[in-house]
């Protein structure tokens, strides 16, 4: 569910991220996001563009209630990806791989929120300032989402399958890059597990 409409966007953002165990920047700081596909870590580096569009993408968790465990991820990005992403290719490219991942591990989800997307309209390039200083509720005003599931027609069926394919090329190159970078980021993290050990208390020195 979403945020109570009476808190402020940053209100409800800090909520969100003490929910979710992100800490108090969200991750951004962070140099690798540790994401995992059932019990098993993918992490990928946590780029600058991927950072800008980030703070965006958990303002729209924030509004529409999806969660951010795997399922609630497929059902985001099929949802951003019928609000539209903007001029963010990095969000185009996470929420197009998503999606398509959603069509095979949450489907009926995930085409449920590809639908409410296309009735909505995403955060994208807005005054992130301005966003976060607005409540809520007028910030669910802004985005026109709808509460429920909306009945789908033709053109929604015709622009997701074309959605689904270009969500297959990318997200068969990003799994490619994936794999190429992923020895660099399981040394990150033994690196950070390593340091976490050393730094825990009574720790040998």
């Amino acid at each position: 569910m979403p945020y109570p409409s009476h808190l402020t966007m940053r209100e409800a953002r800090a909520q969100y991220f003490e929910d979710n165990d992100f800490g108090d920047d969200g991750g951004y700081g962070s140099p690798w996001v540790d994401f995992k596909i059932g019990p098993v870590p993918f992490p990928f580096p946590n780029t600058p563009m991927r950072v800008k569009a980030v703070r965006y993408h958990d303002l729209h968790h924030v509004l529409t209630g999806y969660a951010t465990d795997f399922a609630g991820e497929m059902e985001i990005s099929a949802w951003e990806v019928g609000a539209g992403c903007g001029r963010f290719p990095v969000a185009w490219q996470l929420n197009l791989s998503g999606m398509f991942g959603g069509l095979f591990s949450v489907p009926r989800r995930s085409f449920r929120a590809f639908v409410r997307g296309r009735r909505s309209r995403s955060l994208y390039g807005r005054d992130l300032e301005r966003l976060l200083d607005m409540t809520v509720a007028d910030a669910q005003q802004e985005l026109s989402v709808p509460d429920g599931a909306t009945r789908a027609s033709v053109v929604d069926v015709g622009v997701y399958l074309l959605a689904l394919t270009a969500g297959a090329i990318v997200g068969t190159v990003t799994l490619v890059l994936g794999l190429v970078t992923l020895p660099l980021a399981y040394l990150f993290l033994v690196r950070k597990w390593m340091r976490a050990r050393r730094e825990a208390p009574g720790a040998a020195t």
